[in-house]
């Protein structure tokens, strides 16, 4: 049986995207890397760094930073992403948050509920296995054939179960 842990898989993913985002538009038609100054490649960086510390969880032998670095990147991702959604840079004038920036958060919140998961130890597990050979039972394999209609075919000496016709009148009376 294989056993995964869901968290860094998540965080995984959540890093991902959050890089995936730094592309996008942040603000006013300007992508992470046009819209600020040092935030950008700090973002980069933990993504980055959240990434390999999950790929270390879920592959011991490709560990290179500690698992302890996870919560501490996330936590600094998701800081400093809801710092730039509250106070946008200078250059954008004040400009609205567009679909980059609310994808680095929705991309941090991930992050945050794999690191939360990783910690708690949340796992799934899952085996590949042959499939189990079948075994007969007596009384399924000696039932007679069915009709069409699902009705058991009855047997050559058998009954088959119809009843004969009833006199017209009963009693006396007729209908």
């Amino acid at each position: 049986m294989r056993r995964f842990d869901i968290g860094p898989l998540i965080v995984a993913l959540g890093a991902l995207v959050l890089l995936v985002s730094l592309f996008l538009d942040w603000y006013a038609g300007e992508t992470a890397w046009g819209a600020f100054e040092v935030a950008d490649v700090l973002i980069a960086g933990l993504a980055l760094a959240a990434l390999v510390a999950s790929i270390g969880m879920i592959a011991e032998n490709l560990a290179v930073l500690d698992r302890r670095w996870l919560p501490v990147a996330s936590i600094a991702a998701a800081v400093l992403v809801i710092a730039e959604i509250i106070s946008p840079p200078p250059v954008v004038g004040g400009a609205d948050p567009q679909e980059g920036a609310w994808l680095a958060f929705a991309a941090v919140l991930v992050m945050l509920l794999g690191t939360v998961l990783s910690l708690g130890r949340v796992s799934f597990s899952f085996a590949i296995e042959g499939r189990e050979p079948r075994h007969r039972v007596a009384a399924v394999d000696h039932r007679p054939p069915t009709t069409e209609a699902g009705a058991p075919v009855p047997r050559s000496g058998e009954e088959t179960g119809a009843t004969e016709a009833l006199p017209e009148s009963r009693g006396g009376k007729s209908r």
